[in-house]
């Protein structure tokens, strides 16, 4: 697919450039963003959104317990969770296309390992295989790729990735359905495996095949707002090395976001996979339930698009803080009001906003304050408790609702938890000496992780 001079979208018609930087005569080439919200869709289409659709199957074709291939997924997403640390670091190093690529392969090889197991010993090993596939081609890497190709101006691609991808559920759990339909689930995996295959492998190969560019350390407009928060600050303290990444993984404001970001997961994944129990329990049918869940996907669609806005008129620390306080609102909201439906329903909408804002505060919050030279290495680090808490919480909620005698009572307890996320992001913006930016720098970049 050939180079376009033409803006990404929601990238601006320019930006500073970097050598090997996605620009051309410094305009925004479109060419990664396309083919990364492309694969982004198959990708979680084929290794996520395609086992809830085949699992009641597997079982009973199988034999095998419900829970027990549960945990076989469970599992994959722990591991790629933990996979995210070394994979940030050679991000790093060596940029997305090769470890992209490499991925997109073990992830067909993973998916032909389920549709042929023959056993559950053998369908759990190609989950875990899955699970490391899950590291290289779903959204950390991605996020890394666009932020360190479009910075100073990645916000905009960061945000149109989201919304694209997004839509996986949308195209492959109908799609998956209609083929199960017509064939096994065996058969139905190995036809994802090829389309695995045939999107993801050359598009990774040859979009991403531009040289990784070097970081651009000067200031954006986000930023600056973050200044307000702190001292001034400019790159002088800023290494690029391990050194820098270990001094900024060990510090109190690095530690305090992930701690915030992880409870914020848990709750918000949590509510997410317990609302519709919530909600019957409250006199709604189970078809009103799901469509106030499916409704809160217009949430986060809205929440994604206003972000932008959010990020220019807000210091990091401010919307990090309302954010998550936000969720905590609607989330005590749904434990306390009993209804009418209606109205339940117009909350579970207002806690998806939160939601689909979240992703996008975590995949800025690295490059908003600690630039884009270590972000592959931080946001890893950071990614791997929140994601292990989104992992767990599903399971760990409805063990929680029947331990606190109800889903009103969880709900008070996962708004606590989101309002524990709210204070510990308050310490959530490092310090930065005062410095003076160079000549035609610009302002300097404040220290802060992704969103």
């Amino acid at each position: 697919m050939p180079a376009t001079d033409e803006p990404a979208a929601g990238t601006g018609s320019a930006a500073p450039t970097s050598p090997g930087s996605a620009t051309t005569h410094g305009t925004v080439s479109r060419v990664p963003l396309i083919a990364l919200c492309v694969t982004e869709i198959t990708s979680w289409g084929v290794l996520y959104y395609a086992f809830p659709v085949l699992a009641p199957g597997i079982a009973r074709d199988t034999g095998w317990s419900t829970s027990a291939i549960t945990t076989a997924f469970s599992a994959a997403l722990i591991l790629a969770a933990l996979g995210g640390i070394p994979l940030g670091r050679a991000l790093d190093r060596r940029g997305p296309r090769l470890l992209m690529t490499g991925g997109s392969v073990l992830g067909v090889l993973a998916v032909l390992g389920l549709a042929t197991a023959p056993n559950l010993f053998w369908f759990v090993a190609a989950w875990l295989l899955a699970g490391t596939a899950m590291t290289a081609v779903l959204y950390q890497p991605a996020f890394a790729a666009l932020t360190r190709y479009y910075a100073p101006r990645h916000l905009g691609a960061l945000t149109t990735l989201t919304l694209v991808a997004g839509l996986a559920s949308t195209v492959f759990a109908p799609l998956t359905s209609t083929l199960a339909t017509q064939m096994s689930w065996r058969s139905v995996y190995l036809v994802l495996s090829a389309v695995l295959a045939a999107v993801t492998i050359p598009l990774h190969y040859f979009a991403l095949r531009r040289p990784w560019p070097s970081p651009i350390e000067h200031g954006t407009a986000t930023a600056s707002k973050s200044a307000g928060d702190s001292a001034g600050g400019g790159d002088a303290d800023r290494g690029h090395g391990s050194d820098h990444v270990g001094r900024v993984v060990r510090s109190s404001p690095f530690l305090l976001l992930t701690t915030a970001l992880t409870l914020s997961a848990f709750s918000m994944y949590a509510v997410l996979t317990n609302l519709i129990p919530l909600l019957t329990s409250r006199g709604a049918s189970s078809g009103i339930a799901a469509w106030a869940l499916g409704l809160g996907g217009v949430g986060q669609v809205a929440g994604r698009l206003g972000y932008r806005t959010l990020a220019r008129r807000s210091s990091a620390r401010t919307r990090t803080v309302c954010i998550l306080a936000g969720s905590a609102v609607t989330t005590i909201a749904l434990a306390a009001v009993p209804g009418p439906v209606p109205l339940l329903i117009a909350i579970a909408v207002l806690a998806g906003t939160t939601r689909g804002i979240a992703t996008l505060l975590q995949a800025t919050a690295v490059s908003d304050r600690w630039g884009t030279a270590a972000y592959g290495s931080l946001s890893g680090v950071m990614a791997a408790p929140v994601t292990i808490a989104g992992a767990i919480a599903p399971a760990a909620g409805a063990a929680l609702a029947a331990g606190l005698g109800g889903y009103p009572a969880l709900f008070a307890a996962l708004a606590a938890t989101a309002a524990l996320a709210a204070v510990a992001a308050t310490g959530s913006i490092p310090h930065r000496p005062a410095a003076t930016p160079g000549p035609g720098t610009g302002p300097a970049l404040a220290d802060q992780p992704p969103g």
